[in-house]
């Protein structure tokens, strides 16, 4: 037996005792893409363990992050910050091992996955902000941007809505520097592929755009290696097509019925004795030398790289004060923007973010996105910044085509890259099709901003489907996204601030039509909600309110004012509101008020917490007809005459 057997032996027996003794897992897939794991990193994958952010590295995303115990496995077997312990540990509480792969919990793990085709859009991001980085930085004589991004995909993936429309995407923009590596071992979790799905994938990736490479004998070491290495010759995006055995060597191989078990001990032993492995949790000093050469390898390509960085720097002296200066997020005088607020009055909020975006993108050049073919709708466009395509990749605005899924999980892949700060736009309504990319991002405080234009029932003509209601609400409950939903430029600008002073992502709510002028707090909108105009002494009323509800509120408390004492608190951001001090938000909430309202075009159920069992709240809770906006809004209740006359019978039952 040859090192090479060896070890690929050691890699399978290491990662099924490691799920058996989890005493759950997905043995299948994680035996049956083990020879293109270990041909991948021992061959291919550019890396350095002591150096795990250095720029130049080799990107992986394991889409199919079930198989993440062989991905474990290797990480340890090639030094990473994972010992055979971590190993012992897989799926338990605090370990660095979870049950799917999890960005910033294993070291070496660029991404977290789990959701099907979720990974494969997020290395399409990666390799397109590689691509980005190349063609800005490297120059004649010095490519000093020119890694490779890797995804492992199964069958499940490739069924995904989110994997084909970021692939349709990779194909059309030519991202040549991206591989993703097919484990075709047609089985899935119910039994046979042709159950579900009997298509030719490889004539499905060459009619998008896609080079395609068949590997034939996908468990074999060397067979795979040969692959990868002429995927990497592409000037295409490539798939290598690997024909594999799932569960290889146990005795369910090739069967559903190993997807997603682990071996009983008897099966475990069986199993063990083919391979030749005696031990249990035991690297032989062969095997691990063998690795660790490739270890050696990325170490030496990294010192080689800052070695021609610094060539670089005194060949490209401007080019390369670009290149550092290219993440710094500079200061922002947010004073010299608030003073042009009176210039953007009577402005919707649409307009007033394609103003406000421009001005922080000339700044940073590290802002890059674009919109699901509504671009010219939202006003979500960089206008000196170009349009990112095959023949001009210093374009900063990227048109994803009607693809919301894999726009919201592309941003995530671009984010991850480095610190870049992608953002994405659709109208409101279509948020719904992004929630499991925003929730990731969420998972891993991701800079990602997304902004949602046509933000109510306001929107009118469309018709149903294009007013949203429950959206509002929904995105409020991804625990770590921070909606905003400002009412003027002051409290848009105050949610940019938040963009770039912490991690995690945005989500900005904006109107279509006008917005009544506010005269907004930028201060206190950094506290996510405050008292816009203040109760002389005790407040009868406080109304709460968000975004174009805001002015409707103010117009309301002054009829009120005049027999009653009016506070009015703007909400631009609940969830950063959420985040102050108990007393700060009493403060705000003036709980001893006799009669809260909460005024917001939205179903959010949040506003009963806020206005108490007395209280009032004025939303939406039926769907609206098609018509002119202004109309729509007022027939679901939202005009100044009823909803005074709402709050005065109610007061009058006090």
């Amino acid at each position: 037996m040859n090192i090479v057997e060896k070890t690929l032996n050691y890699v399978k027996s290491i990662t099924a005792q490691s799920i058996s003794n989890a005493g759950s897992g997905h043995t299948g897939a994680s035996l049956g893409t083990s020879a293109i794991m270990l041909a991948l990193f021992k061959d291919h994958y550019n890396f350095d363990v002591s150096d795990t952010d250095f720029l130049n590295r080799d990107r992986f995303v394991m889409s199919n992050g079930h198989a993440c115990p062989v991905y474990y496995t290797l990480l340890s077997l090639f030094g990473y910050d994972l010992s055979l312990q971590d190993l012992k540990n897989l799926r338990k509480l605090g370990s660095k091992t979870p049950g799917h792969p999890e960005y910033q919990v294993t070291d070496g793990v660029e991404v977290s996955t789990g959701p099907l085709g979720q990974g494969v859009a997020n290395a399409v991001g990666m390799a397109l902000a590689q691509s980005m980085m190349a063609e800005k930085f490297n120059s004649v004589g010095f490519t000093i941007i020119d890694n490779y991004t890797y995804c492992l995909v199964g069958d499940g993936d490739l069924m995904e809505g989110v994997a084909q429309e970021a692939c349709s995407l990779a194909g059309t923009l030519n991202l040549n520097k991206l591989i993703l590596l097919y484990d075709s071992n047609d089985v899935s979790m119910d039994g046979a592929i042709n159950l579900a799905n009997k298509e030719n994938v490889a004539k499905k990736f060459k009619a998008m755009g896609w080079n395609v490479v068949k590997c034939k004998y996908g468990n074999n070491f060397y067979a795979c290696s040969r692959a990868i290495s002429k995927a990497k010759k592409s000037s295409k995006p490539t798939i290598i097509i690997f024909k594999t055995t799932i569960g290889i060597g146990t005795d369910k191989e090739g069967t559903s019925l190993i997807h997603g078990v682990a071996l009983n001990s008897e099966e475990l032993k069986v199993f063990n004795n083919k391979l030749q492995v005696f031990e249990s949790f035991y690297i032989p000093n062969d095997v691990r030398d063998f690795c660790m050469e490739s270890s050696r390898r990325g170490k030496l390509n990294h010192e080689k790289w800052n070695q021609n960085l610094a060539v670089y720097a005194t060949s490209n002296p401007e080019l390369y004060r670009q290149f550092v200066n290219y993440f710094d997020r500079k200061k922002i005088d947010t004073d010299k923007l608030l003073r042009s607020v009176y210039k953007w009055e009577g402005l919707s909020g649409r307009e007033l973010n394609k103003i406000i975006l421009n001005e922080f993108a000339e700044k940073l050049p590290q802002i890059v996105g674009g919109t699901a073919d509504v671009m010219h709708s939202t006003g979500a466009y960089i206008t000196n910044g170009g349009n990112y395509n095959t023949w001009n990749r210093r374009g900063r605005n990227v048109h994803f085509g009607v693809r919301e899924h894999a726009m919201g999980a592309i941003i995530n892949g671009i984010s991850l890259y480095e610190d870049f700060i992608p953002f994405c736009a659709t109208f409101l309504a279509f948020s719904n099709y992004m929630l499991p990319s925003i929730r990731l991002a969420s998972i891993m405080k991701l800079n990602a901003v997304y902004f949602f234009t046509h933000d109510s029932i306001y929107v009118g003509v469309d018709g149903t489907s294009h007013q949203p209601i429950e959206q509002l609400g929904q995105l409020r409950m991804i625990i770590g996204l921070k909606v905003f939903r400002p009412c003027d430029a002051n409290e848009l600008i105050a949610g940019y601030n938040y963009v770039l002073t912490n991690k995690g992502p945005v989500a900005f709510i904006l109107s279509r039509q006008k917005m009544q002028i506010v005269d907004g707090k930028y201060k206190d909108a950094n506290f996510g909600g405050y008292i816009l105009k203040s109760a002389q002494k005790e407040a009868d009323v406080v109304i709460y309110a968000t975004g174009s509800e805001v002015g409707l509120a103010l117009s309301i408390a002054k009829e009120l004012s005049k027999k009653y004492d009016i506070s009015v608190v703007s909400f631009p951001c609940i969830e950063l509101f959420e985040e102050q001090s108990t007393s700060y938000k009493n403060k705000v909430l003036q709980k001893n008020a006799k009669l809260r309202v909460a005024i917001e075009a939205s179903n959010d159920k949040i506003w009963y917490k806020y206005v108490g069992d007395n209280g009032l709240v004025i939303g939406v809770n039926e769907y609206q007809g098609s018509g002119d906006g202004s109309q729509v809004y007022q027939k679901a209740g939202f005009n100044e005459k009823e909803i005074l006359r709402t709050i005065t019978k109610k007061l009058s039952r006090e």
